[in-house]
């Protein structure tokens, strides 16, 4: 039961009051002379009563009156215990017994529900006086709406008690002070402040982290080319107090295990990658794990599972060169070799003309079908010149590039062909700047190897050894190069895999192995004509691996969907809810010409079910290239399933169907410290206390001795109320059209 006292306040200083007296007093003078000299003293007298009106209700607005209603509680004052029931609370990190020699370490939310059973509150019921009730907040949805992740809105939780408690005395808030929606918990802690109402902090869980090893993220990529390595970057967390050396196991859906040798720093989080040679085409479920370390108190997160699926390959090359240089001669054996690759060679002998034999082609593909089929070009030390390439051929690989997500590979020679590249559209596609005065690039007397970069060691390109451990120590015994172009630096937005291990620049390390994305595709240089001298002594081993990788790496995103009439690639691959998907699709006609009309209808089914067709459509007045774009938005997280359709076509199944996997970050963090800090700034703005789980009968002789609530007061602002603002300025207006009428200008 509660009741309620309306009362009639006023905010302004007493100064205001006289001054209001003051100021009334002035007008009612003026309005009695008015209307003593007034020739039609009835009308003048109500306009200048109406104006002693109007500056009475004035001067009352300027003392600020708030019409109060006081609510006196007169039910018995409640106290509620606030129990943190968010997946944060899974953390395994609260010690049962903290007394002890080695204390049980159980999770949060466990701790939680043993310091509930243990009914410390019962003697507050003691004396009749006093309700107390339990609750809990942040409880995970068991059928959340898309979309929508399970938080924990503290600030929210908090101020709902006062919203809906008008008895509330105090609270009990038994959490780990972790937020992640809703305002601050400051804010709610003002109100509680000026309600007179305390919160009490009872933390439940570590400030620091437990001993731990904590598997944070996998980043493997969607596909595999089967028969190939993938990379498959990892990272793990370290709370322990000592380095350490481990071994990291990644096992497969058929048990095929590979493993690593790592070292984790104390205290320190570490970023690796993995190689998988993929053995089977589908999809592959693996699971990455570490061992649990001594002293580790949380083995639960060392292990993380994920999908890879694998793909067969299909690889179209196409090498241009002008002189059957070694460089030119091994790279052909090395992709015709390669049972993945189909490679075509173009070679514009300056005396002799277009090359001929197997694997060859007589003139460059003018026709865009022709030239689309490839995946990967090479060009080697071949320029902008009579019986080589012409301007509107470099225009056509650009697009290739740009357009159609394919890889470009530059290979200068000696000759110093390539630099009329530099003045073509080609140029803005070479991912370093050169020196124009030295064409024939520079000769060294004795060997020089390339040096990784730190980009380099950990990229899949220059993974030449069979594990990452052994591959420093085979790029440091490849033999060297004795001629190498004359390179100034890279362009900013590369990335330089390898630089020249004995000379500098005013820029300086000289980069010889730098790529670069342009547009859909990728570009790669590198500034040496001598790679095939890596086969001395050990054959075609690490020539043909550099060479296979390069060209499965430059063609991945060209081949994340295919089929034979619509290529499907997508960014970011693997989306975050809140992202913005851009979907690029290469469309092509019966005839394998790219087609120029469109839009191509997409239909999009969220993983929840619900299908949307989208169109993609050419942002290009002449879609020369056949390309269509489209952009949809990530809204929750699963298997978005893409199903495309050739216009003017109909056909009951779709032409191209693929998945966008959507990873969820999870709102929800499980093995973070507590958040001690927002429990202290809790209890101190709201004048109450923190206290430990094992204090909790201490607490209770200070939950005994609060006084009872405060009546509760919900001003009204008159002063600033809209109904007083419409009232004063009719009365306004009544005035002025009074004056009118009575001939008062």
């Amino acid at each position: 039961m509660q009741f309620q006292i309306n009362q009639l306040h006023f905010a302004a200083p007493s100064v205001f009051v006289w001054l209001g007296l003051l100021f009334l007093v002035a007008i009612g003078f003026y309005c009695w002379t008015a209307f003593r000299r007034a020739t039609r003293p009835v009308r003048t007298g109500s306009l200048e009563l109406l104006r002693f009106l109007i500056a009475s209700l004035v001067v009352l607005l300027l003392l600020q009156p708030e019409w109060h209603r006081v609510i006196n509680p007169t039910d018995e004052p409640e106290i509620v215990i606030l129990a943190d029931a968010s997946g944060s609370m899974t953390t395994v990190d609260a010690p049962e017994n903290p007394d002890g020699a080695r204390p049980k370490i159980i999770s949060r939310a466990e701790l939680t529900q043993k310091v509930l059973e243990t009914e410390f509150y019962l003697p507050l019921l003691e004396d009749g006086k006093t309700t107390v009730n339990i609750e809990t907040f942040g409880i995970p949805t068991e059928n959340p709406e898309p979309g929508m992740q399970p938080g924990t809105n503290l600030e929210g939780a908090l101020s709902s008690l006062l919203e809906n408690r008008p008895n509330l005395r105090s609270v009990v808030l038994l959490s780990d002070g972790e937020w992640n929606q809703g305002k601050p918990p400051v804010t709610a802690a003002q109100k509680f402040r000026l309600r007179d109402i305390p919160i009490f902090s009872v933390p439940m869980g570590s400030e620091v982290r437990l001993p731990d090893l904590d598997l944070v993220a996998v980043s493997a990529p969607t596909y595999g080319i089967v028969g190939e390595n993938v990379q498959i970057p990892f990272t793990i967390r370290s709370s322990l107090d000592r380095d350490l050396r481990t071994i990291v196991r990644l096992r497969d859906s058929s048990g095929n295990e590979i493993s690593k040798d790592l070292s984790i720093p104390a205290r320190s989080t570490v970023y690796e990658s993995i190689l998988y040679r993929l053995q089977k085409e589908g999809s592959n479920t693996l699971t990455l794990t570490i061992p649990p370390a001594n002293g580790e108190l949380l083995p639960d997160n060392n292990s993380r599972q994920f999908t890879l699926s694998g793909k067969p390959e299909d690889i179209r090359v196409l090498v241009i060169d002008t002189l059957p240089r070694w460089e030119y001669r091994f790279i052909r054996n090395a992709l015709s070799r390669d049972p993945g690759v189909q490679v075509d060679c173009l070679l514009l002998h300056p005396k002799l003309g277009a090359g001929n034999g197997p694997d060859y082609i007589q003139e460059f593909p003018e026709k865009t079908e022709d030239l689309q089929k490839y995946d990967v070009v090479f060009l080697g030390d071949i320029g902008i010149a009579e019986n080589q390439l012409t301007v509107e051929q470099a225009e056509l690989l650009k697009g290739l590039v740009e357009n159609q997500a394919s890889g470009l590979v530059f290979i200068p020679g000696s000759q110093g062909n390539w630099l009329s590249l530099l003045d073509s559209p080609l140029g803005d596609l070479m991912p370093v700047l050169l020196d124009k005065t030295q064409p024939s690039g520079f000769a060294e007397a004795t060997a020089s190897p390339l040096e990784l970069t730190t980009e380099g060691r950990s990229s899949l390109l220059t993974m030449l050894a069979d594990s990452e451990d052994q591959n420093p120590a085979v790029w440091s015994s490849l033999p060297g190069f004795f001629w190498h172009a004359p390179v100034l630096r890279a362009k900013s937005g590369t990335e330089v895999l390898a630089v020249h291990s004995n000379r500098r620049n005013d820029y300086g390390r000289i980069p010889l192995l730098v790529t670069n994305r342009v547009g859909s595709g990728k570009v790669l240089f590198l500034g040496h004509d001598s790679a095939w001298r890596w086969r001395r002594g050990v054959e075609d081993l690490y020539h043909y691996r550099f060479w296979g990788q390069v060209a499965r790496w430059m063609s991945y995103q060209r081949n994340i969907a295919t089929d034979q009439r619509i290529r499907l690639y997508f960014s970011p691959e693997r989306p975050k809810p809140g992202d913005r998907v851009t979907l690029t699709a290469n469309v092509f006609d019966a005839n394998g010409a790219p087609l120029k009309e469109g839009p191509i209808p997409l239909d999009l089914t969220q993983p929840s079910g619900k299908t949307t067709r989208i169109e993609l459509k050419s942002t290009e007045a002449e879609n020369t290239w056949g390309t269509f774009n489209a952009q949809f938005a990530v809204n929750q997280a699963g298997e978005w399933k893409v199903d495309a359709y050739l216009p003017g076509e109909s056909s009951d199944a779709p032409q191209l169907s693929t998945v966008i996997l959507a990873q969820d970050e999870q709102l929800e963090k499980v093995g973070q410290p507590a958040k001690l800090d927002v429990l202290e700034e809790l209890a101190s703005i709201s004048r109450g206390q923190v206290a430990e789980a094992a204090d909790l009968p201490g607490l209770l002789k200070e939950l005994q001795l609060l006084p009872t609530p405060r009546p509760q007061v919900i001003p009204l602002r008159l002063w600033a109320h809209p109904a007083v603002a419409i009232v004063l300025i009719s009365l306004l207006g009544l005035f002025w059209t009074g004056r009118k009428l009575n001939g008062t200008f």
